[in-house]
């Protein structure tokens, strides 16, 4: 078990947090924890997981910004832009934030628990002794307006490990449906398009569906540009849909592989040092670069497959 920082007291309330991590894991992202955090996810996500997926190239290229702002000595403006979170949240995301506070970072005063994270942080009294090192409440409300927005980036890293996970799963569904690479729902809609399309042909043909089997064979009937986008357009709902749910996947066999621990413990320490104003160590959220990476992969295939 990794140590406590040394920069923090024993009535600190980030002292005893990376103790905690193993249990969390356990109580969270087993399959028992995540089938529990996910029942929040029926009804409004199943709404706001579409729109996540339209907005996540905006989220990362904001990212991507304000790390170019921080390599060329623009830290105000960096942090700013670091901090802005145009991802919708979902139901499960304010759980998973909630359980952080209440469960890892074990804050829990009386009656503050629909209160703001940022405000809670201010107001924990086994985190005065971190923020008392701050110059007035200003520069302390700074530093608690960081440690939220890592705290909710942490949450936002579910919509890119679900993204991550629909695209294996449209990898899987490509190969055993079709024997074709399907990186994902847009380079899968050309082939199913093509599929439902030569299906349809088929079954209408005037000699009947074997002859017109052997007809299409010498002479595929191929899906039209408005047939593709329809089907292109279905299957990335039907894609947001599964993100929603894919956490009851991806959740354990993280869990399994220690990704979620290691996670956390990045977590705490961004968190730690955020509230205590030392060296910047910002939570980094590289899942969403690998998301966005599956989607040019997955763009470029359907390109090359609407160009055969």
């Amino acid at each position: 078990m990794e140590q406590p920082s040394a920069a923090l007291n024993a009535d600190d309330g980030l002292a005893s947090a990376r103790d905690r991590v193993d249990a969390f894991v356990a109580e969270t992202f087993s399959f028992g924890g995540t089938l529990r955090l996910h029942r929040r996810a029926i009804g409004g996500d199943l709404l706001r997981a579409p729109a996540n997926v339209a907005l996540a190239p905006l989220h990362l290229s904001l990212k991507l910004l304000a790390l170019l702002c921080r390599g060329i000595g623009l830290r105000r403006l960096s942090g700013w832009l670091a901090a802005r979170d145009i991802l919708l949240r979902t139901a499960v995301s304010q759980e998973l934030e909630a359980r952080l506070l209440d469960r890892l970072f074990a804050l829990r005063p009386p009656g503050q628990a629909s209160q703001p994270t940022q405000r809670r942080l201010l107001e924990a009294p086994a985190l005065r002794s971190l923020l008392r090192t701050s110059d007035g409440a200003e520069e302390a409300e700074a530093r608690a307006d960081r440690a939220a927005a890592s705290i909710s980036a942490y949450s936002g890293v579910r919509s890119a490990v679900a993204e991550i996970t629909t695209a294996a799963v449209a990898l899987m569904l490509g190969a055993v449906l079709f024997h074709s690479l399907t990186p994902g729902m847009v380079s899968m809609a050309p082939t199913l398009a093509e599929k439902v399309v030569m299906e349809a042909a088929i079954g209408s043909f005037p000699l009947g569906p074997t002859a017109g089997s052997a007809w299409y064979a010498l002479f595929p009937a191929h899906a039209s540009t408005p047939q593709v986008l329809t089907t292109a357009a279905a299957l990335i709902i039907a894609g947001a849909c599964i993100a929603t749910f894919a956490g009851l996947v991806a959740d354990p066999v993280q869990a399994r592989l220690g990704i979620h621990r290691r996670r956390l413990l990045r977590l705490i320490d961004a968190v730690e040092s955020d509230l205590a104003g030392t060296a910047c160590r910002p939570f980094s959220a590289r899942e969403h670069y690998y998301a966005r990476f599956a989607d040019v992969i997955d763009a470029g295939v359907a390109v090359l497959r609407s160009l055969r």
